[in-house]
């Protein structure tokens, strides 16, 4: 059995709409031409690779809190997808309530475009949503993750890294920032996203500088905390890229079939109720 016949989850991903769903008028960046994925785009992509289900992020460009166009994929998704929202740090507790009821199951947080500031005052946020059983996800690049580690080691809330916490790969594993990530493992709530190695890495595919980075995490977080996304659409890719062969990359970085199916299926399965 190859990767394209395997059960799989994607769990970094974006859907695009603007002539269902017209961006918001302030957004700093609009996503055109094959930047575009649409939900009905997205699953022919899903059918044609053997992906069963796909963790929905909400874009920072385009909709930012503006979350209807993801919202409507997952009414409209027959239970094939989930989603992570972007809301203002002041949201109530009530329309978080109404968005996990729609399917969502975290919120995205931005650090790697916005700073480290974005982490400010967000600790009753994350305390409402550790209560209501939904995840953080955090992006962030660099050495940002020093500075974001005590808030994530003084909430009780389940968190997501996204890209493999986006190290800088000139400054190799043992960097602070990277090293933070690895560390976290030890507080068995913290998942690791195998996802964006060409957001770090500075060769083309298959990214060789960027694969032992993707190798550390699986033998320190390992497969129960390590999940797989595209991020299709592949906003702002400077290159033609396609998904299939991210597919294969990763079954190249996991060559043993049982902690493959771990890391594609059975945890984001557990993880994301699917």
């Amino acid at each position: 059995m190859n990767i394209f016949d395997e059960e799989k989850i994607d769990c970094h991903n974006h859907i695009f709409d603007p002539a269902r769903f017209p961006y918001r008028a302030d957004t700093a960046y609009r996503p055109s031409m094959q930047e575009i994925g649409t939900a009905a785009q997205f699953a022919h992509v899903m059918d044609a690779c053997g992906v069963r289900h796909a963790l929905l992020v909400g874009p920072t460009s385009g909709y930012r809190t503006d979350n209807r166009c993801m919202l409507d994929a997952i009414a409209n998704g027959s239970g094939r997808f989930r989603g992570i929202a972007v809301v203002d740090n002041d949201v109530s507790r009530a329309e978080l309530v109404e968005l996990k009821a729609a399917g969502v199951v975290g919120l995205a947080f931005n650090p790697a475009m916005e700073g480290v500031e974005a982490m400010n005052d967000v600790d009753a946020l994350l305390d409402t949503l550790t209560d209501l059983d939904m995840f953080a996800q955090i992006q962030t690049t660099g050495d940002q993750l020093v500075a974001i580690e005590p808030l994530i080691r003084r909430t009780s809330t389940r968190i997501l890294i996204d890209h493999c916490g986006r190290p800088e790969v000139a400054a190799g594993t043992g960097q602070a920032g990277f090293q933070t990530l690895l560390r976290l493992a030890d507080t068995e709530r913290v998942t690791v996203k195998l996802s964006g190695l060409q957001k770090f890495s500075q060769l083309a595919y298959p990214y060789d500088d960027a694969q032992n980075f993707a190798l550390q995490i699986l033998r320190t977080v390992g497969p129960d905390h390590c999940v797989w996304g595209s991020d299709w659409p592949f906003l702002r890719s400077p290159v033609r890229m396609d998904y299939a062969p991210l597919l294969t990359l990763i079954e190249r970085l996991i060559p043993d079939s049982d902690a493959r199916r771990r890391v594609l299926w059975q945890t984001p399965r557990r993880l994301f109720g699917f």
